[in-house]
């Protein structure tokens, strides 16, 4: 009986091994090599069986698995489990800097040095060059917390970094909760006065990653103004009331209610647009989808945010996601951030960082169901 009893409680502590193991809320896969730096897949799991899934590559938001109305789970975000894939995505789910978004000409002035940038979106400097922090192999932390699981990126920028100025020690914490909130907490340093401007470019699609585009998604935004753009999508300077354009979401609308439609003498075609949040209310932004009954909220502590429609996207899903099509406004992005454009107009909100100072930013996407 004692060698039974034995033989049971090994049998018993390997199984309970096992389950620990199965629940573990933070898992962490080798993708493969890049650039001479490893990659990995990390798994986030809260108690809800709900999934978020992040890759050091770019410090980026590759899923986001939730239920739908009748409990079906999906992946909600544009992204890949998949290195080649990941690799392909550019921008796609990533952590965005030296300097989200555009600056005009590629080039800026500080303290009367005028820095030149990488023209990567002609005649302009677009998410920090042509190989901004989205392409960098970022240092990982796990942090296994049973119910604040999170991945805590690290990367140092280099000095002049395309041609930006200044060392900037740079740190993104995602947490995942209980209940479904992406936290993303923004940390930054410098050695030398410079700019900066970080945001999230995932792309979502409420109704699944891959499965049709986002036209009928409902959006309500608390901005009452946006910030019109010249011929290459840079800033006029101009604040202007969204009241009375395509551009108003005060009240909920849809994101193709206004597409095909003409304004100012042109067909309007999607978003790519810079908003200036109202900042008065805790929730900035929700996007509704009526099919899957699934909603996103956004909350962020920054004074804008770009609502990009997906207008040029275009590539294909790897495999294991099913193989599905992301074609052109088959997602949505809304990028919490400064102004574009900032370090060139100064009566936007400054975007400059001195040494001695953190940059500290913080935003929520949380999801949720509406039945």
């Amino acid at each position: 009986m004692n060698y039974l009893s034995i033989i049971v409680s090994v049998f018993l502590l390997i199984f309970s091994n096992q389950q620990i193991g199965a629940t573990d809320p933070v898992k962490k896969e080798l993708l493969g090599p890049h650039d001479g730096s490893e990659v990995y897949l990390y798994t986030l799991t809260n108690k809800s069986g709900n999934v978020l899934k992040l890759t050091n590559f770019g410090a980026r938001i590759v899923g986001v698995e939730v239920p739908d109305k009748d409990g079906k789970t999906d992946n909600v975000v544009l992204g890949s489990y998949d290195l080649e894939s990941i690799l392909r995505g550019s921008f796609g789910g990533a952590t965005v800097g030296r300097f989200a978004n555009r600056i005009a000409n590629g080039k800026f002035t500080l303290d009367g040095v005028e820095y030149n940038l990488p023209i990567n979106n002609r005649p302009n400097t677009l998410h920090g060059g042509a190989k901004g922090w989205y392409a960098k192999v970022w240092n990982a932390e796990l942090i296994n917390k049973k119910n604040k699981p999170g991945v805590r990126f690290t990367y140092m920028s280099p000095d002049m970094e395309e041609g930006f100025p200044g060392t900037i020690n740079m740190e993104v914490l995602f947490t995942w909760t209980n209940k479904n909130e992406v936290i993303i907490e923004y940390t930054a340093t410098t050695d030398k006065k410079s700019v900066i401007n970080i945001t999230n470019h995932a792309y979502f699609n409420l109704h699944g990653a891959g499965s049709g585009n986002i036209f009928d998604h409902e959006m309500t935004l608390k901005a009452s103004a946006y910030t019109p753009l010249n011929a290459t999508q840079i800033p006029t300077g101009e604040i202007r009331p969204v009241k009375g354009t395509p551009f108003d979401f005060t009240t909920p609308q849809t994101f193709g209610s206004r597409i095909g439609d003409t304004y100012e003498g042109s067909v309007f075609s999607g978003y790519d647009h810079n908003y200036v949040l109202d900042n008065k209310e805790k929730v900035d932004a929700v996007v509704y989808d009526p099919v899957s009954g699934r909603v996103l909220e956004m909350i962020t502590d920054q004074p804008a945010m770009q609502l990009y429609t997906g207008n040029g996207l275009m590539y294909k899903n790897p495999p294991e996601t099913g193989g599905r099509q992301f074609r052109p406004r088959s997602g949505f992005c809304l990028e919490s951030q400064h102004y574009p454009d900032s370090p060139n107009q100064h009566a936007f909100p400054s975007t400059v960082i001195s040494p001695g100072e953190k940059f500290k930013s913080t935003t929520i996407y949380r999801f949720s169901v509406k039945k």
